[in-house]
């Protein structure tokens, strides 16, 4: 195949894994604002546990129709991800019980400069400065348009801080795991999904006890909220491999920039289906100056010198290599 063409299909693969993304976590975030602003159900934990098993039923469908090949992940590495990957859960929900929504918004922001301090120190990683420019303009955007009121409590911050540094080893640590090990997306998620769901039904119905003081099995379920429970679960799936998708093809640091594409877009849909009075002119010229910060950033890190590695090699031998990542790139692509 032409290196034309090749660069053209990943051009076009890389456009659908965002959008398959953007598209699914959109999706969810409007699902679950409606399951728990509308019928009560505030047990974001447990509701995350159900996403994981949902998510660990149809990766064993796929295993068992030969779309996920048997692959090894040591356990090490397993429960390394799962904490943090489910301290970033807990963390999150308790840093939006105790903190304000503005310093909450914040909190968020910090993710990608913690990102990109993971990718220097671990991957050696040199942004450029049009690069780093264009991440501070995509930070002044979103927290324009997101930031409002902000206090700071001494256990909301210690709260946020586990939420943003758990957040971004876990996301820096998809990447890593799927590259160190040849791993394709449903491949990991096969090992992690397992995990996650079986410790987060059981550790979640505690803690959303201790945030909201209600127990998840003394619920009024009823059909309606129960299509939402399920509907929220089948996109979780999505959501969850596509995540896995993005950070893989990408790095988190990408994944997190680009990303705030889904903040705009899930403001805009809040206007529109849940009101419009906090739609004013700083929202709107934050929303503008984010996008046009992503763009600068997706031109910015492409060119040559923009983000590079200057030194890294991964340990595993060539014969993994060679016949690992073609095996994860199909995989993805496939998907």
């Amino acid at each position: 195949m032409a290196p034309s063409s090749k660069a053209d299909r990943k051009a076009a693969l890389d456009v659908a894994a965002w959008m398959f993304n953007i598209v699914t976590s959109v999706g969810i975030i409007m699902v679950n604002k409606a399951l728990m602003a509308t019928h009560r159900f505030t047990f974001a934990t447990t509701l995350t546990g159900m996403h994981f098993a949902m998510t660990t039923l149809l990766t064993l469908v796929f295993r068992w129709l030969g779309y996920i090949q048997p692959s090894h992940l040591p356990l090490s590495n397993l429960i390394k991800f799962v904490l943090f990957a489910n301290l970033s859960i807990v963390g999150m929900n308790i840093s939006l019980m105790w903190n304000s929504v503005g310093f909450y918004q914040i909190a968020k922001l910090c993710m990608i400069p913690v990102s990109c301090l993971l990718e220097v120190v671990f991957d050696k990683i040199h942004y450029s400065r049009a690069t780093k420019l264009s991440i501070v303009v995509v930070l002044l955007g979103v927290g324009i348009c997101t930031v409002t009121d902000v206090s700071v409590n001494t256990r909301g911050l210690i709260a946020a801080t586990i939420a943003v540094w758990s957040t971004a080893l876990q996301q820096y640590y998809v990447h890593f795991l799927q590259k160190k090990y040849s791993l394709g997306s449903f491949n990991l998620l096969g090992h992690t999904a397992p995990a996650q769901a079986a410790s987060l039904l059981i550790v979640g119905p505690f803690v959303d006890y201790w945030l909201t003081n209600k127990r998840v099995d003394a619920f009024d379920y009823n059909v309606t909220n129960v299509f939402f429970i399920i509907l929220s679960c089948t996109i979780a799936v999505g959501t969850n491999l596509s995540q896995f998708i993005c950070i893989g093809r990408f790095t988190a640091v990408s994944f997190q920039v680009i990303g705030h594409m889904k903040t705009i877009l899930v403001l805009i849909l809040g206007f529109f289906l849940f009101g419009k009075e906090g739609l004013n002119l700083h929202v709107v010229f934050g929303m503008i100056l984010a996008v046009l910060g992503m763009i600068w950033y997706g031109n910015a890190s492409s060119k040559p010198g923009g983000k590079e590695r200057r030194s890294y090699s991964l340990p595993i031998d060539k014969s993994q290599k060679l016949g690992g990542l073609a095996e994860s790139g199909e995989r993805d692509d496939k998907v």
